[in-house]
């Protein structure tokens, strides 16, 4: 791997931060610039888009066709860690989930109609999207979280199309979307069982139950609970062909497990920026709190893991970049980084004391949303035996070196 950033990407970065510094980040202390649910308020929202895209930091993951920069895994990781230093940077720059993810899913498996119609709306942020996948449990103890061959969602096949019943819930974004992929039940077969569908939020048949109230701040639309009741679904909005449900999960969920850890880096070296100038300031019992070996070891603890959910991150992004699935990888970087994260949340909070509880500062709406991070596309639990897995049938060749060619 080479871990230097091209001049161009550095530039880019470099006008990212820029940007974050003196357009965001002294948003972030007024109350006036949130909603209801503490996220930034959408008549702001559309402004800074505005000035954004004229600044030509738009969608950067998206091709150039749809309006975006189409970077690679590699650049993304270095220019989503910079955005979110701020809590308002994702979704300013049309990099936010579930947005990013499925523009992403659409511009590999749509046909050119289908993103037409349904990828290119959302790349220039006329509509959001959603992804509805995951389901509640039933009453035998199942229900599709980290499993999607759970799913009970079933579609129906009729003379032009298909008809949906079943329940969704933790659909984040699901009260603003206007464009949905659904994952739902074609067949009982074991691996080809699941397929991909579109529907728009006007079509008659389904229902949004409720908006699921959560600790933290949410993603504009929450999380919803969605009941479909004969929802009709035309086959020309099918994703791939009838059985690959199970291949648009798979798609859609290991680079955007990616782009939440590339996010939550820059929210967890936000977390320790203001805890360091915080213990620089501070003076109690005769000298500065970053002075004490006690609070040093704080600081240098979650720097390291910062670092090293970097690093995993980084190996993960040039991965999938040569065309490998990165399994193993994403999954070991989702699990550090979203440690990593609440370990400089939980940090800071502590060092900046009652100041760090309050709602004075940031530290609280991080701390609160860092601990979403590892439940949030996989469990930890479910990515440790991913890897356990992976590691059992690889054996010794799991820990393999990879040896360039030419």
């Amino acid at each position: 791997m080479e871990f230097a950033l091209s001049p161009e990407i550095d530039a880019l970065r470099g006008r990212i931060r820029a940007f974050v510094e003196a357009r965001l980040l002294p948003l972030e202390g007024d109350p006036a610039n949130y909603d209801e649910h503490e996220n930034i308020a959408p008549g702001l929202l559309r402004a800074l888009r505005a000035e954004a895209r004229a600044a030509g930091l738009w969608a950067l993951g998206v091709a150039p066709a749809f309006g975006g920069l189409g970077l690679g895994m590699t650049a993304l990781a270095a220019c989503y860690e910079e955005m979110n230093r701020s809590i308002f940077g994702p979704v300013v720059f049309h990099a936010a989930a579930p947005d990013d993810g499925n523009m992403r899913v659409l511009a590999q498996a749509a046909t050119p109609e289908q993103q037409r119609v349904w990828l290119r709306p959302i790349a220039e942020g006329h509509v959001q999207s959603s992804f509805v996948m995951t389901e509640p449990m039933d009453e035998d103890g199942a229900g599709c979280g980290s499993d999607p061959s759970l799913t009970t969602t079933f579609a129906t096949r009729t003379g032009s199309g298909w008809v949906v019943r079943g329940r969704k819930w933790f659909i984040t974004g699901a009260a603003a979307a206007q464009h949905f992929i659904l994952i739902a039940r074609t067949s009982d077969d074991a691996r080809r069982g699941l397929t991909a569908f579109l529907f728009h939020a006007d079509q008659p048949g389904w229902e949004i139950v409720r908006r699921i109230p959560i600790m933290g701040p949410e993603e504009h639309g929450g999380h919803c609970e969605l009941r479909f009741d004969g929802l009709q679904i035309p086959d020309e909005n099918r994703l791939l062909a009838i059985g690959d449900g199970l291949k648009i999960t798979q798609m859609r969920l290991g680079p955007a497990r990616l782009t939440h850890c590339m996010r939550w880096l820059g929210l967890a070296r936000r977390s320790i920026e203001i805890a360091i100038a915080y213990a620089e300031q501070r003076r109690s019992f005769g000298q500065r709190l970053i002075d004490r070996e006690s609070v040093q070891g704080l600081i240098g603890q979650a720097t390291m893991d910062i670092e090293i959910g970097r690093l995993l991150t980084m190996k993960a992004a040039w991965k999938l970049e040569q065309g490998d699935f990165a399994r193993s990888e994403i999954s070991m970087a989702k699990i550090v980084v979203a440690d990593a994260l609440h370990r400089a949340a939980d940090t800071a909070l502590q060092l900046l004391g009652a100041r760090g509880y309050s709602k004075d500062t940031v530290i609280e709406w991080i701390y609160r949303y860092a601990r979403q991070a590892r439940l949030v596309d996989g469990a930890s639990e479910v990515h440790r035996m991913v890897l356990a897995g992976a590691r059992r049938r690889e054996g010794k060749d799991f820990h393999r070196w990879d040896v360039a060619h030419g």
